[in-house]
């Protein structure tokens, strides 16, 4: 008997009902019982997670001009409900709990915490027939693996946004700071230490800025290999287990941290610091190196130079541990997931509108907006007046926003017609592309007993966030990180590793990089 996705939820999530919370009539949610829409386009109800740049801002996102013309151009009546990143889980849990359940549901893995146990519940439609029938150009242009991505039980459950460049995070430093050093750009781990110290002696107030849970600040795990995240699992033994697990590795990563902070080469507040203080912190210029998504390369240049004129901002090779390898942690291929609700009565106009949004005609409509208004045509050539000012730069933002499929590492139209645009995109290939750390992963995800021992994408289960922020504070000593791990064990990480070595021997849903 298949489950509800009720009882799934209070398994998976143990759920309370939320309140609810208030909307206007454009921002209502309904489930697409309506035939008919605005000026007869099909009506279609989407939830979104909004992050950082215009969307976030918008006083009412459904009544965007880009929206209304992206309506136009697709005819369909679209309802987006959005959903901000630091309430995003909450936000979802609660439209599962309410049975609030948009005709489209943006979401990341198909089984994991956002989800709350709804694929497996049958809330989401199979979509391979609606895509074979009515969707030529995602076919043709998401690939398979992708595709593979978004399977459950054989069947494809979501549209991808696809990342073509998986290894997407990277390590910026401020080259004008580095020059005043008189030092090479570093490699290692040690040369690092000594830029950060020699920044700290040029007076730069967060020589490596860092933030709260260690997100976006964890690249020396990386340089020792031991990301303590969800999909880093490697085979030790006859066992696979958590690359945290490996405490000689480990060790030196906390270590390093450690002496970051006991000398100030990173803020004593870092802890506490969140996204927004964090990114205000490099924008003024206080910063000297910061890692951070390798696409926003021309946004930090532009940013920072309103405070410090003369910045030079850089992606450099992220530090190399004792295997001679390092950067951030590589992506899946699938960075989101669009799922279509079961009892929708617009699926097969739903599939057609994700599929013009790849469409020559839509490509050009988010790149460029509007023939005539935004560009103009010489020739076949594409004039184009890239915007230098705030109000510019977001209103092309709000625009691209819009564009639920596509790669967001950079954009092969708008971004590179600028200096800055071109060299992230070299940047972006020379560099970021041939780093990385990749682990073993679970599809579905390993079942979690407690929240406590659950790791997230790119957070570390709670025992362990809080073992390692003890540890760098100097709260308890670097020698008891084989009691930190023990105590994950014992509260449920030792189910964790005997699911994920029954299922790596089984070759039960296992991603192997």
């Amino acid at each position: 008997m298949k489950p509800t996705v009720s009882a799934v939820l209070a398994a998976t999530l143990g759920l309370s009902v939320l309140a609810g919370c208030s909307t206007t009539a454009k921002d209502s949610t309904q489930t697409g019982t309506g035939e008919e829409g605005n000026k007869g386009r099909t009506p279609i109800s989407m939830s979104i997670r909004i992050l950082n740049g215009p969307p976030e801002f918008s006083q009412n996102i459904n009544e965007e001009k880009w929206l209304k013309k992206m309506e136009e151009l697709a005819n369909v009546d679209l309802t987006l409900k959005p959903m901000p990143h630091k309430e995003f889980d909450q936000k979802m849990a609660q439209m599962f709990a309410t049975n609030d359940i948009p005709d489209v549901v943006q979401g990341y893995t198909l089984t994991g915490k956002d989800m709350g146990g709804s694929v497996e519940a049958g809330i989401f439609m199979p979509l391979d027939e609606l895509l074979q029938k009515h969707a030529p150009n995602l076919m043709k242009k998401i690939p398979k693996e992708a595709w593979e991505g978004v399977k459950y039980n054989g069947k494809i459950y979501a549209i991808p946004d696809v990342l073509n460049h998986t290894s997407r995070r990277g390590t910026y430093i401020r080259m004008d700071l580095l020059k005043k050093t008189g030092l090479p750009v570093p490699k290692t781990v040690d040369e690092y230490i000594t830029v950060l110290r020699a920044f700290k002696k040029l007076g730069v107030e967060h020589p490596y800025a860092g933030r709260e849970n260690l997100k976006y600040s964890d690249v020396f795990f990386g340089a020792y290999d031991v990301y303590p995240y969800n999909r880093m699992y490697e085979k030790q033994g006859d066992q696979i287990l958590p690359k945290f697990m490996d405490i000689e590795n480990m060790s030196q990563a906390i270590q390093t941290y450690k002496t970051m902070f006991d000398e100030g080469l990173i803020s004593k507040e870092f802890a506490t610091t969140n996204g927004t203080i964090w990114k205000n912190s490099i924008n003024a210029g206080k910063a000297g190196i910061w890692n951070s998504n390798s696409n926003e390369l021309d946004t930090f240049v532009r940013e920072i130079r309103a405070s410090v004129p003369d910045a030079e901002v850089a992606l450099i090779p992220s530090p190399v541990g004792p295997d001679g390898k390092g950067g951030q942690m590589v992506y899946d291929s699938v960075l989101r997931s669009h799922f279509i609700n079961a009892k929708t009565k617009h699926a097969v106009e739903i599939v057609k509108f994700f599929d013009w949004m790849i469409s020559d005609e839509a490509v050009k409509f988010f790149n460029f907006g509007i023939e005539g208004e935004n560009y103009t045509m010489d020739n076949g050539k594409m004039n184009y007046k890239y915007p230098t000012d705030k109000a510019g730069l977001d209103d092309q933002g709000m625009r691209g926003f819009f564009s639920f499929i596509k790669d967001p590492t950079f954009k092969d139209g708008v971004e590179t017609l600028t200096p800055e645009g071109q060299r992230t995109k070299e940047q972006q290939i020379n560099i970021v592309d041939k780093e990385g750390r990749n682990g073993i992963s679970f599809n579905p995800e390993l079942k979690y007993r407690t929240p406590d021992v659950a790791p997230k994408f790119d957070e570390p289960a709670p025992i362990i966030l809080q073992g390692i922020i003890q540890m760098i504070y100097g709260k308890r000593p670097l020698s008891d990180l084989p009691k930190v791990i023990e105590e994950w064990k014992t509260k449920g990480g030792n189910d964790l590793i005997k699911e994920a070595t029954d299922r790596y021997n089984k070759k039960e849903g296992v991603i192997v990089p």
